[in-house]
């Protein structure tokens, strides 16, 4: 991993970009395909594979797991020995860090095995919520409970196989939990129904989970995401390619957007299963040019209007657009993204902390945040909060108004350990 420097001022660019870029692969499809190419029957290969602390915590779990992983951050690929649904331990103590796709989806994979397992993270971590998961599990025959019974880490699975049947997961608070649990469930003794309670946030991301299951074999019934049944089956190895990270993608669509340059993402199109792609459809209705082929995509910045935006389907996105508002003429406003306080910070309540420093009026609603734009940008220190989405969105507006500076611009390691230096490269 690179070394950081405690802080980073950004300078504003000389001129608007005219660059290529294309970004590690994503982060959200790279954990998946590790869980699920684990727990397949033979090998598999997985190419284009992000190399980040998240994935780094999902891999030495899956390596105390007993499971086999050669990883090449060189060539971007990972050689996984499935287990075929046997997890070759009895007993492991998993450290996840503050990843949550590592935590979620490792609790619901342990589960199936025959054993005892104990997850725990950061300080962080031990303040997101797992609760409605170990409930869900424990109604499909999971041991599972919360140490310290605040419905929070660290965990402990006493597993003996799962029985499947049928189980409710709340929708509202993480998409993570039904994606964990469909990823395990096929190793079920029996046809296993999850019903959906509330409204799911963030559905393109369990419409994600079900292309990679079945990319490896495995289909499962989709009833309008309300409810899914899945029967007992087993993934085949194979070699997969992961798709460059969307949600970073965003920060360079962004940068054409407020700088008016323009900026080409390789590797991500019309044929894109992310629903981060979704981003670009609102830069296009703030004023900017998007061209869409099947395997890139242009932003040109234009004049910027404010807009006002639902973004619980891809509410990774949110900062940056956040970001972008403070450029555009007029109030924004970013809706349906409470789920978004239980991330690596309350994101909402973050946002608008360093917003208001950078001189905007922000009004904090419980679902998300009215943005009003400031005639100039305040020159100002921007605290990060340990989140990596802090950093690299709010690096945006220092290269386009003076005086920004971004503290611990480290955390970025956690999903983009390169990001300082992509940026560079594509500011000049």
């Amino acid at each position: 991993m690179p070394e950081y420097p405690a802080e980073i001022t950004l300078r504003p660019l000389s001129s608007p970009p005219d660059a290529r870029v294309r970004v590690p692969g994503s982060k959200s499809l790279t954990n998946r395909a590790l869980i699920v190419a684990a727990m397949a029957e033979g090998s598999s290969t997985l190419t284009g594979a992000l190399d980040c602390d998240d994935t780094r915590v999902m891999l030495d779990s899956l390596g105390r797991l007993g499971i086999g992983v050669e990883h090449d951050p060189a060539s971007a690929t990972i050689a996984i020995k499935g287990c075929g649904g046997k997890i070759p331990a009895r007993e492991a103590e998993l450290f996840v860090a503050n990843s949550g796709t590592s935590l979620r989806f490792l609790t619901a994979m342990v589960s199936t095995g025959d054993g005892t397992y104990r997850l725990d993270g950061t300080p962080r971590m031990r303040q997101r919520p797992v609760a409605d998961l170990l409930q869900a599990l424990n109604g499909l025959g999971a041991d599972a409970r919360s140490d310290l019974g605040t419905g929070c880490p660290p965990v402990t699975v006493k597993a003996s196989w799962l029985d499947g049947g049928y189980a409710f997961v709340k929708g509202d608070v993480s998409s993570q939990f039904l994606s964990g649990l469909l990823m395990a469930l096929p190793y079920s003794r029996d046809v296993t129904t999850i019903e959906v309670q509330g409204v799911l946030v963030s559905q393109p991301y369990v419409a994600m989970t079900m292309a990679v299951m079945e990319s490896f074999g495995v289909r499962i019934g989709n009833r309008k995401f309300r409810r899914f049944d899945v029967r007992p089956a087993h993934y085949q190895g194979r070699t997969y390619a992961i798709e460059p990270d969307a949600s970073a993608a965003s920060y360079f669509f962004a940068l054409a957007a407020i700088t008016g340059g323009t900026v080409t993402v390789e590797g991500l199109g019309t044929g894109s299963i992310q629903g981060d792609m979704a981003f670009v459809d609102v830069l296009e209705h703030m004023g900017c040019t998007v061209v869409r082929d099947r395997d890139a995509t242009t932003v040109t910045g234009g004049p910027l209007r404010g807009v006002d935006v639902e973004m619980n389907a891809f509410s990774d996105t949110v900062m940056t657009q956040a970001v972008v508002a403070l450029f555009a003429q007029g109030m924004s406003r970013i809706r349906n993204v409470t789920h978004i306080r239980h991330k690596e910070t309350d994101r909402l309540a973050a946002l608008a902390s360093e917003l208001r420093k950078l001189g905007a009026t922000v009004d904090e609603h419980p679902d998300g945040l009215v943005i009003f734009p400031p005639a100039q940008i305040t020159p100002a220190r921007i605290a990060t909060y340990d989140d990596h989405r802090m950093a690299m969105s709010f690096a945006l507006a220092g290269l386009k108004a003076e005086g920004v500076t971004i503290l611990d611009p480290g955390c970025v390691a956690k999903t983009y350990p390169g990001f300082w230096d992509d940026l560079a490269r594509l500011s000049g």
